[in-house]
């Protein structure tokens, strides 16, 4: 596809039995990338290319896809009426103009709107005037595009605690989609969050689901997380040599090593940095700069 064809070559060849996210030259192998190998971590586009194109909109997908990037990463929460849109703050202030359109309203919180009242915000102002009438996408809106694009989805509960059953609903509209499906799951989707609660409900409810954990639990607690989830993801000033070392020496809920995908990192330095250290991908608003230094 574009650019990105010999990634999505790459990917297609994935083994069934293989974790997802692998390093560049882990695709065949499911073997983990480890320190001083060179091997190239995998790029995700953080919240689509963000540094580029309204953060979760439709238009950072497709940044993302005319990149070449074949991984991008969003966040789904809830509406009032129990829609999932994809949107990273739980408040509307800062990526919308939800205080001109609601200038009456006192709270400004995803969960105390309805998804119609959401679908009539603009998502793109704030970011470049050219983007002016982006709209914050529903979970099935942007599933549909990335499908369209034939890219692949790293989907980040965003505040479980705030949304009592949005695992359930999460895999409800996954499964419609068609997301659920043998392919999607093996090779194109991770599901992933802060809440540990959350993840271990996503495993329990689809244990075929490769779902990652975001954190830097200690080595010690690791093996615990390792019973529910695939991947260990921290930030990347929490990161060593050694903790990847420690993560990838345990199996996780598959039976392959754990992986770690490290965020959010948008400089060269620091993406050599982090690939020195052995992490299997790289989450990052600036996808092409990260490819670049990490080749």
């Amino acid at each position: 596809m574009y650019v990105r064809t010999a990634v999505v070559s790459a990917v297609a060849l994935v083994a069934t039995g293989a974790l997802l996210l692998p390093t560049a030259e882990a695709h065949t192998t499911g073997a983990p990338a480890t320190a001083g190998t060179g091997r190239a971590p995998l790029v995700i586009a953080h919240r689509g290319a963000s540094a580029y194109a309204p953060e979760n909109t439709l238009a950072a997908v497709d940044k993302a896809d005319a990149l070449g990037i074949a991984w991008v990463e969003n966040d789904v929460q809830l509406t009032r009426d129990g829609v999932l849109v994809v949107i990273h703050d739980t408040d509307l202030r800062r990526t919308t103009d939800v205080e001109r359109v609601f200038p009456g309203r006192t709270s400004w919180a995803v969960k105390d709107f309805t998804a119609a009242e959401i679908a009539r915000l603009d998502a793109g102002s704030w970011f470049a005037p050219r983007y002016a009438g982006a709209r914050v996408p529903t979970l099935k809106q942007y599933l549909r595009r990335v499908e369209r694009n034939r890219q692949n989805l790293l989907l980040e509960i965003k505040s479980p605690e705030i949304y009592p059953g949005i695992e359930k609903e999460t895999l409800r509209v996954l499964r419609a989609e068609g997301w659920l499906d043998r392919a999607h799951v093996k090779r194109r989707l991770v599901v992933q969050s802060f809440g540990a609660d959350s993840v271990r409900k996503v495993h329990q409810q689809r244990p075929d689901v490769t779902t990652g954990f975001l954190g830097t639990p200690s080595v010690a607690d690791l093996p615990s997380y390792a019973a529910f989830t695939d991947q260990i993801n921290p930030t990347y000033t929490s990161v060593s040599a050694d903790y990847v070392a420690a993560v990838h020496k345990l199996k996780g809920a598959h039976g392959k090593p754990l992986r770690v995908s490290t965020w959010t990192v948008n400089d060269a330095a620091n993406a050599v940095r982090v690939k020195g250290f052995g992490v299997d991908g790289i989450i990052t608003n600036n996808p092409d700069v990260v490819r670049s230094a990490t080749r």
